[in-house]
């Protein structure tokens, strides 16, 4: 097969040659939208990240493509319907990182809880001084986890050994999971007026899409902190720029925002001839909601761990081969 595989490493290049000897392998740096068709318009399985956008546009003009194996878990990034329409197969990643993404949203928690962040670029300028660094224990608070994946049961558990009481919201409750980790279902009201910290880990779609919005984001209990590891489309930004404004929140964790495809490609934006008012007005509002001082943001590098980055290039290859002899593994049905 002619396997085009963007967003690659040096090291993800010598594993994929090793493992899919036999097949044409073409290597890209780039994510598929920067790559011009002609260079994999043969392709039968395409292959990258959550960055490659593999829109109706590229599908529909790649006459030969049969698998689509991304890279991730999420897959808001393919056009699904496109695909079922050429009938082409979609594949992801369902697990590779529970822990690698839960242990990064406390590493977002516990900085904002002991303002870790502002020590460390004090410390830069050689200023020693605690005075507005007093932080918070997460020892008896409550946190409020919206999303009971496999990412979600591991925040559980994490939070439960720093002593924390847990709420969850989820639309499927299962009790002998609630008492085996002595957790408790909420409802999402609930948990926005009750939680000391929210973690969000909520796949993205339709039904998900601003989940934290301005009218819910009134409900939440004052002081408390927001993380999301999860997508940015999950929180309405304005509405996270207006209860930061008005200290609702108390600090906010990031690893993902709204647009954030925007952000990290603005030098390109400024290139264009043409930008639109909706590019230019979601730009905006990621620089107003970034440059705050209570606020974290990495850029989505919450999966980033060796670990979970050999388990996807693995999980990746294995797909790969198995549709090759005519398995489905993986499979997107949604």
């Amino acid at each position: 097969m002619i396997i085009a595989i963007f967003e690659t490493k040096p090291w993800e290049e010598t594993l994929i040659k090793k493992e899919l000897k036999g097949q044409k392998l073409l290597f890209f740096k780039e994510p598929i939208q920067k790559v011009p068709i002609k260079k994999y318009q043969s392709a039968e399985v395409i292959t990258g990240f959550i960055t490659s956008k593999i829109d109706a546009k590229i599908i529909n003009q790649l006459p030969k493509l049969k698998l689509i194996a991304t890279r991730s878990t999420g897959f808001d990034h393919i056009d699904l319907k496109a695909a079922r329409q050429r009938k082409i197969t979609v594949e992801n990643v369902p697990t590779y990182g529970e822990n690698t993404v839960a242990e990064h949203a406390f590493a977002l928690i516990l900085n904002l809880s002991r303002n870790v962040h502002k020590s460390y670029l004090r410390s830069l300028k050689n200023n020693y001084s605690i005075d507005g660094l007093k932080g918070f224990d997460l020892q008896d608070k409550t946190i409020g986890i919206i999303g009971c994946g496999h990412i979600g049961l591991h925040m559980i558990r994490i939070a439960r050994g720093f002593a924390m009481d847990v709420l969850v919201y989820d639309i499927n409750r299962d009790k002998f999971l609630s008492e085996t980790l002595n957790f408790k279902y909420a409802s999402l009201k609930e948990l926005l007026k009750k939680s000391d910290v929210i973690s969000l880990h909520l796949p993205y779609c339709k039904a998900t899409h601003h989940i934290i919005n301005k009218k819910n984001i009134k409900l939440i209990k004052p002081g408390a902190i927001l993380i999301n590891t999860a997508r940015g489309g999950l929180i309405e930004t304005s509405a996270l720029i207006e209860a930061l404004n008005n200290k609702k929140l108390k600090g906010v964790g990031l690893d993902v925002i709204e647009e954030e495809n925007l952000l990290l490609e603005e030098h390109h934006l400024h290139h264009r001839q043409k930008r639109s008012n909706k590019e230019l007005s979601l730009l905006i509002k990621d620089h107003k909601l970034l440059n705050k001082d209570n606020v974290i943001y990495t850029p989505h590098i919450a999966f980033y761990s060796q670990e979970a980055v050999d388990r996807i290039t693995k999980t990746t290859i294995e797909n790969i081969k198995s549709f090759s002899k005519g398995k489905l593994q993986n499979e997107v049905k949604c």
